[in-house]
């Protein structure tokens, strides 16, 4: 497999390596994550440049428009196309063009923001303070989370590992999953970004139609704000996640209503008071 395959949107190539271990060195194959620049061109024009795994990137496309504010729903977008440019002139990189109601593509252009994401960082590039949206929607309550097994953060962390392929090859992309009351995996999408695993999520169940405040969210990484505030855009009533919180994400949690549960494994998860 080489940088520019994308047969079934593989999300890694295969690198030799040396391995060092006790003095011993050894010639061996290595798999690593797709990291590619995957731009987001609305009615004809770039907004963002994200770095990605490139694969499911029309869902990443859907996920990252609602989650952004750039739509409202899913409706709004009337059409995607995605494209691989390896042409070997460049970087290979991909571009997704999405056709959207001309409301949005007005709206999108007064913001005037120029995002150029990176791995694990949601908000570079933008232009001042004053542009962060940190003021979420208000998470209705639906009566999901009184519903919840006892036991759904446990099923959920036993689980998700089986959903980790690409973690599995790898050992460096993240992973958002959808789970339901009983904490089953629905759904798992991987990438190279932790807030690109979930835009993947989101826009998966926004193309599916399914209700995103039916369910809640178990992410393989921190809760940073980035990732409460796109779960809150979307009404997920919980937000898991295997690692430590932020002090922003608890926050935001707070005002949206939503309930935030970290450091989550089968025995055990620390719960924030976002009451």
């Amino acid at each position: 497999m080489n940088d520019l395959d994308t047969d079934d949107q593989p999300g890694f190539i295969e690198r030799q390596v040396r391995r060092h271990r006790a003095g011993d060195t050894a010639i061996a194959a290595d798999n690593v994550g797709q990291e590619w620049p995957v731009a987001l061109v609305f009615n004809g024009i770039s907004h963002a440049v994200m770095m990605c795994t490139p694969r499911d990137l029309e869902a990443f496309a859907v996920g990252f428009s609602i989650t952004e504010g750039i739509v409202e729903r899913g409706s709004d977008i009337h059409d995607i196309e995605v494209f691989f440019r390896n042409d070997g002139q460049a970087l290979p990189h991909a571009e997704v063009h999405l056709q959207v109601v001309q409301q949005a593509f007005v709206a999108l252009k007064d913001k005037r923001r120029a995002l150029a994401g990176r791995t694990g960082c949601g908000v570079c590039g933008i232009e001042s303070i004053e542009l962060l949206d940190l003021q979420p929607e208000q998470v209705p309550d639906t009566g999901f989370l009184a519903r919840l097994a006892d036991d759904a953060i446990a099923r959920a962390s036993r689980e998700l590992p089986a959903h980790q392929q690409l973690t599995k090859l790898t050992g460096g992309l993240h992973a958002a999953a959808w789970c339901d009351e009983t904490g089953a995996v629905r759904h798992a999408f991987e990438d190279v970004g932790r807030h690109n695993a979930l835009d993947k999520l989101i826009g998966h169940l926004i193309l599916e139609r399914q209700d995103t405040t039916q369910g809640f969210v178990f992410l393989s990484s921190r809760a940073s704000y980035e990732l409460v505030r796109k779960s809150a855009r979307v009404g997920v009533p919980m937000v898991v996640t295997i690692s430590a919180p932020t002090s922003l994400a608890i926050s935001i949690a707070k005002q949206a209503g939503l309930r935030l549960v970290s450091f989550a494994r089968e025995s055990s998860f620390v719960e924030y008071d976002t009451e």
